[in-house]
């Protein structure tokens, strides 16, 4: 992972920028997540687990899932808009962790609101909320 990350790090110091660039620059993203990789793997490797369990069986199902659903949400995002797949991801994800349906929606919902807040509001990133042509 520490060789991934810092891959990452590699590619994301090739990410084009403009004059009219967002505040926070598109390169800054990927050096955050490269950053708590890179931590993360140091963790792995200098205070190893001495009990790893590999998961098995329904587990590994359960990961499969999360993949497909991530890799959808990365091709939805682009046509629908970051709400709607944020917050059918957010909860599909949060019913896997183990919620019930109902709470799993509503925390899905909250999270892709909040998100939308977060980024574009906040940090004044230009990311469209909805399909082009529905609204903000």
């Amino acid at each position: 992972m520490l060789i991934v990350a810092l891959g990452y790090i590699l590619s994301a110091r090739g990410i084009q920028t403009s004059f009219m660039s967002d505040p926070v620059g598109p390169r800054v993203f990927p050096y955050l997540v490269a950053a708590v990789v890179i931590l993360c793997s140091l963790v792995m490797i200098l205070r190893p687990d001495p009990d790893e369990d590999w998961p098995a069986g329904p587990m590994v199902l359960q990961l499969g899932i999360a993949l497909v659903v991530l890799m959808g949400y990365s091709q939805a995002i682009s046509p629908l808009g970051f709400l709607i797949p944020t917050a059918i991801v957010a909860g599909i994800l949060s019913w896997q962790i183990g919620g019930n349906p109902v709470r799993s929606a509503i925390t899905g919902l909250g999270l892709s609101v909040g998100l939308f807040v977060l980024f574009r509001v906040i940090l004044g990133l230009g990311l469209r909320g909805l399909p082009a042509g529905m609204g903000f």
